[in-house]
């Protein structure tokens, strides 16, 4: 079972120095839940942060503006969606404009306090964006950063904050904490199965199944209980279902109910999701109506 330990924030030479490799990209044998860099500078690299201009130290004589930023898409705008054994690596792009255009990009997924006092945060992969310019002070700018399963705990499932922090090329810069937002959600899964097979025309069908969803902190998949599900039908002939009932999960997540068999085709259960955990339908059960 995975646990959460205290975090330790770092910090002076120490914080700066475990900027070298982000916590996503830490190797699998570090670091732990409770044991990962933390920093007030995102991803970028140690180059880039000496040369950012310090609170207060910015020329008033040049009167430069500081970058504007007009979007942020996380992960096409969906939610990420993590199982049991796997890592998701999600695209964060930003647009931002300034008069001398845009120089670099850094991110972060985090949640808790701040960026740096989090709960938990996901650093970006790359040391540097992969800018397009649209004209000569507009970019979109882009950049991975990868959520593995090993790293999460339930309570993760949530609603998470995203960080833009962009450089313009002549020094200037703008960092917003909570650019964006993104839900981290377990995965889940459905089965279905429609008996007898064939049955009498009128005859009884049973169709049952199972709602399960990931539980990161036992590295399986445990039943979803009382959760509205949607028993739904089909004939062969269309590929539209059809809402037949609403069924709830038991408290192991098990689906069971029952329908007059007039016409064959193909049953199957839909879950519309909750705020933690997808929307997901399984694929149909033939059944031969004799």
């Amino acid at each position: 079972m995975r646990i959460r330990t205290t975090v330790a924030v770092v910090s002076g030479a120490l914080a700066l120095s475990a900027l070298a490799i982000p916590a996503s990209q830490a190797s699998p044998a570090s670091p732990s839940r409770g044991d990962f860099p933390v920093s007030d500078r995102y991803g970028f690299p140690a180059e880039q942060r000496a040369g950012l201009p310090k609170a207060g130290q910015r020329s008033l004589a040049a009167k430069a503006a500081v970058p504007v930023i007009s979007k942020i898409v996380i992960n096409g705008g969906k939610p990420i969606v993590v199982g049991t054994t796997n890592s998701k690596k999600v695209t964060i792009s930003v647009t931002a404009t300034d008069d001398s255009g845009i120089d670099g990009f850094s991110t972060i997924i985090w949640r808790g306090a701040s960026p740096e006092d989090p709960i938990w945060a996901f650093y970006q992969n790359e040391e540097s964006a992969t800018c397009k310019a649209a004209g000569a002070t507009t970019s979109t700018c882009s950049l991975t950063v990868t959520v593995p399963s090993e790293q999460l705990i339930n309570e993760d499932a949530t609603t998470w904050k995203v960080g833009a922090w962009v450089t313009s090329k002549d020094g200037e810069d703008t960092k917003i904490d909570a650019s964006g937002t993104v839900k981290i959600q377990r995965a889940s899964k459905l089965t279905v199965d429609a008996a007898p097979e064939p049955v009498k025309k009128n005859g009884t069908v049973t169709i049952t199944g199972k709602l399960s969803r990931a539980n990161w902190e036992t590295g399986l998949y445990a039943g979803y209980s009382t959760q509205s599900v949607i028993l739904q039908f089909r004939k062969p002939t269309t590929t539209a279902y059809t809402n037949v009932k609403g069924v709830k999960t038991s408290t192991t997540g098990a689906l069971k109910t029952t329908n007059k068999a007039t016409v064959d085709g193909y049953y199957r259960w839909s879950f519309v999701g909750t705020a933690t955990t997808p929307a997901i339908n399984v694929a149909g059960d033939y059944v031969d109506v004799k």
